[in-house]
């Protein structure tokens, strides 16, 4: 029998390595799940909502390369924009499909209709409506190949109607073609970079997710101009490990060590990072930047030199014109810092906490040490995030994954649906917050119905607590941030995954212990402090007058010492603050 587009649409996501769909199905879809069902070399991974779905798919996509979610009429694909947002703005390569009511009724207010070329616009790289069959192969061909080469979004409508038409082949979309190649600055360019590199003494490197493949590069020039190295979030697992100049993260969920770093030295280089934290970045000092995407130079801060490339490449381009420095006073002092900062991140992990204000460092703290070498951590925005930073340790085989541009409330447990599907055969650890968990708990039965193997680890504080800390720096009384929680222990047991409850500080070790060692899921729900402070203790004045610039411009100036004071009441540990 002749095939039909669906069959023809299966065929080419199987050559072009698709191994799984995140989808409800129904209505406009259930064509495109028939042939997905006899063509039986890809997996339908029946999440319980479409946003779900879109996370899933997002951190698939950031594991294996390339990934894709489905979407039935209206609501099904509306639901899916928030996960496509996040893959998208995160340079993940995710195909969308989005079936449609039929052709004849577009324009006409049918049942279910929506725009999706306006709809998704926003968040794709290619994004059009196959309404023939004749259209249908090479929309697929270049939808694929924008979402790979184009790192991103691309979405494909699929019309309920032309879902079941006769296939029409195209011998020249049979295939898709992906390619690679090394990006690297002119030879007029390094070598300006190397002479402004041997004008300067002290050098910090500073990198972001665009230097994870040049980790043997980076710690080399590191070495060889005595300089230290601060990361990002989403840059920090393939930086801070075996690096023996690494400073931690600056940001909003950094340390002192990497902002003082950049603050005394004279010459920064931003390698592979579009870091959006302007007060962090100072611009005052001589400032250089590599990035992959020429777009991005400059616009956070003003450059000195502004250099399109990739970092590998241009490291090992500029090594033969640079001058060894021997002076490591400048390094030597910044990892002192460290040293301090790294002390101080123990001292809510020696003491942890009393019963039902358990101290959420001491539970990352321990979930770190409880994890497999090759784990794979997902982090909710917010709290969850501060900690992940702080305590989960790089090592070179741990993956992160987080909603670090975007910043979705919620994506922890789903990524992690994606992400065990995706290395089935490793160790899963969602860290999530409460307000987080609670948006998409009916996904819970999706973990059951494949029995992954992740750990949930709910930071239960009761709160949205990184919007009370921020209502609570910015001076202004906390409003309806407080959350009246179900038993989430309770809730995963009703789906078939155990559950564990921890009250105690004194039970955490062990009963964090027995939750990594189950096999299959397991959530965990601890009850930590609700009054725990994003910031370290024991920072100077100066360190946190500058962290504290991520909240606005209204807080300093005259209202600064409104916020300290503020601070002051609510934190015991910032006493000293002046010291």
């Amino acid at each position: 029998m002749t095939k039909n587009v669906s069959q023809q649409l299966v065929e080419l996501l199987v050559k072009a390595g698709i191994k799984r769909i995140y989808s409800v199905t129904g209505d406009s879809l259930n064509e495109f799940n028939n042939a997905v069902r006899k063509d039986g070399n890809i997996q339908w991974i029946h999440v319980r909502h479409e946003e779900a779905g879109a996370f899933a798919a997002a951190a698939d996509a950031e594991l294996t390369g390339l990934a894709c979610c489905a979407g039935s009429s209206g609501p099904g694909h509306v639901h899916l924009v928030n996960g496509l947002y996040d893959a998208h703005r995160s340079g993940v390569p995710v195909l969308a499909i989005v079936s449609t009511c039929a052709t004849g009724e577009f324009g006409s207010g049918y049942f279910q209709e929506t725009n999706t070329t306006r709809l998704f616009d926003d968040c794709s790289h290619y994004n059009q409506i196959a309404n023939t069959a004749h259209q249908l192969p090479r929309m697929a061909q270049a939808a694929i190949q924008h979402a790979i080469q184009k790192k991103g979004v691309a979405v494909l409508g699929l019309p309920g109607d032309v879902a079941g038409l006769p296939a029409v082949d195209n011998i020249s979309a049979d295939r898709n073609y992906f390619t690679t190649a090394t990006i690297q600055p002119s030879a007029e360019e390094i070598q300006e970079l190397a002479e402004l590199i041997n004008s300067h003494q002290k050098i910090c490197i500073f990198c972001g997710i665009g230097a994870a493949g040049a980790h043997k590069e980076v710690v080399e020039l590191s070495s060889f101009l005595q300089a230290p190295v601060g990361y990002s979030f989403r840059g920090k697992m393939s930086i801070a490990h075996n690096n023996p100049n690494e400073v931690g993260m600056s940001g909003l969920l950094g340390l002192p060590a990497a902002y003082h770093s950049m603050h005394e030295s004279d010459l920064i280089l931003l390698l592979g990072t579009d870091f959006p934290y302007v007060p962090f970045i100072p611009q005052d000092k001589t400032l250089v930047q590599v990035d992959l995407q020429p777009e991005r130079l400059g616009r956070r801060a003003k450059l000195d030199i502004g250099l399109w490339g990739d970092v590998k490449a241009t490291i090992t381009a500029l090594m033969p014109l640079l001058e060894r420095k021997t002076d490591n006073s400048f390094l030597k002092a910044q990892l002192q810092v460290h040293e301090k900062v790294k002390d101080h991140l123990l001292i809510y992990v020696n003491d942890k906490g009393k019963t039902d204000a358990i101290h959420p460092e001491a539970v990352a703290f321990i979930m770190d040490k409880l994890a497999t070498d090759d784990a794979v951590f997902t982090v909710d925005t917010g709290m969850c995030c501060v900690w992940g930073a702080r305590y989960i340790t790089a090592n070179g085989k741990r993956k992160l994954i987080g909603s670090f541009t975007h910043g979705s409330m919620a994506n922890a447990m789903p990524q992690a649906i994606g992400a065990a599907l995706a290395f089935p055969g490793r160790q899963i650890v969602a860290m999530c917050g409460d307000g987080g968990i609670s948006m998409l708990l009916g996904d819970l039965a999706t973990i059951k119905q494949y029995n992954l193997n992740i750990k949930i680890i709910v930071f239960n504080n009761r709160s949205l607590g990184m919007v009370k800390l921020e209502m609570e720096v910015a001076g202004i009384m906390d409003y309806q941030t407080d959350m009246e929680n179900p038993d989430f222990a309770m809730v995963a047991e009703a789906t078939g995954i155990k559950g564990i409850t921890i009250h105690d500080p004194g039970q955490l070790e062990s009963s964090m212990t027995q939750a990594m060692a189950h096999q299959g899921p397991v959530l965990v729900n601890v009850f930590t402090d609700p009054n725990a402070l994003a910031m370290p203790p024991k920072l100077n004045f100066k360190m946190v007058k500058g962290m504290s610039l991520y909240m606005g411009k209204m807080m300093l100036g005259g209202k600064f010492e409104e916020v300290i004071d503020t601070l002051r009441a609510n934190y015991k540990h910032l006493e000293d603050l002046n010291n």
